[in-house]
């Protein structure tokens, strides 16, 4: 008799396990799934209360109010114009700051830093994000606004859009740097040899052969860090001014106000007046709905260019 005679014969049941492991895998499935759908459901009913409440927003207001002298609630104007131009204004100021800072820091730690030490500043740059925007609002106004915003732009004013956008740069550079180096590390040693060997010195290597070849990531992180900038609230809030309201400017010397501000504004009650008071709620989804289609329309082109540029190795 052979031995594949002697082997007992296993069924499709046997196979399946026992009845109480498919029971637990069964439930574990079931919560997962359920969470899954809830957190679907959420935003489904998130989008459809913006929607809804922007478009009766739109329907009671008179549409040349979207297009007046200013963001102004307690008159009655709501130019959209003014907040999203005021945040394009500080974001821009901040990609300025975190920019070369995030990059040069992500650089630093993949390419130069010894492992020890990348080890010892990673965590601490890091830690960085974990400041409280609240802290960087304040510090906005009590040391760079007089040290910097105030001797440039010859103004007394502690409040400026240029006070926030470099608080808002300090207050991203941390993300910035931490995902492009993630990226930059993941780049074969291979192709740093490769370089080595062909004559190219570190500064050539980490400028022309690791950072094309981490593009997709540090593009991610610099998308990241716009996305942050513009959902960024309580630095702008603090130190940006204009909380009554704003009349359109790009200046960055002059206070401005943008569309986390002006929400928080609505929400809190600070700009809610007699005249205009009933439609400054329904305009606060207006404006969530506008920030929402911002940031979904940045992370759609980060997402699509990304797989565009995506490299295996």
């Amino acid at each position: 008799m052979t031995g594949a005679q002697l082997a007992p014969r296993l069924s499709l049941t046997d196979l399946r396990g026992s009845p109480g492991r498919r029971r637990r895998e069964t439930l574990i499935r079931s919560l997962f799934l359920a969470a899954a759908a809830v957190s679907l459901l959420i935003s489904a009913l998130i989008v459809l209360t913006l929607v809804g409440r922007a478009l009766d927003f739109v329907s009671r207001v008179d549409l040349a109010d979207l297009l007046s002298v200013g963001w102004l609630p307690r008159r009655g104007y709501f130019d959209i114009a003014t907040i999203v131009a005021g945040t394009l204004v500080i974001t821009a100021i901040g990609m300025v700051i975190a920019t070369p800072l995030g990059l040069g820091a992500a650089i630093y730690l993949s390419e130069y830093a010894s492992p020890r030490r990348r080890r010892a500043l990673k965590p601490i740059i890091e830690l960085l994000a974990g400041i409280p925007s609240v802290v960087l609002g304040f510090y906005a106004i009590a040391v760079l606004a007089p040290a910097i915003v105030q001797p440039l732009c010859g103004s007394n004013s502690i409040f400026s859009m240029g006070a926030a956008g470099i608080g808002v740069g300090i207050l991203i550079t941390p993300l910035i740097a931490s995902v492009a180096e993630d990226a930059m590390h993941a780049v074969p040693m291979s192709l740093r040899e490769a370089s080595y060997g062909l004559g190219a010195r570190k500064r050539s290597t980490s400028l022309r052969v690791v950072l094309p070849a981490a593009v997709s990531g540090v593009v991610a992180a610099l998308i990241l860090g716009v996305s942050r900038g513009i959902g960024e609230t309580m630095v702008v809030s603090i130190a940006a001014g204009a909380v009554g309201g704003s009349v359109f400017t790009v200046n960055p010397c002059l206070p401005g106000q943008t569309m986390t501000a002006a929400m928080t504004a609505l929400a809190t009650g600070s700009d809610q007046a007699q005249i205009g008071a009933e439609l400054a709620v329904p305009s606060l989804f207006f404006v969530g709905l506008l920030l929402f289609l911002m940031t979904l329309a940045l992370n759609l082109v980060s997402e699509r260019f990304v797989r565009r540029v995506r490299r295996g190795y």
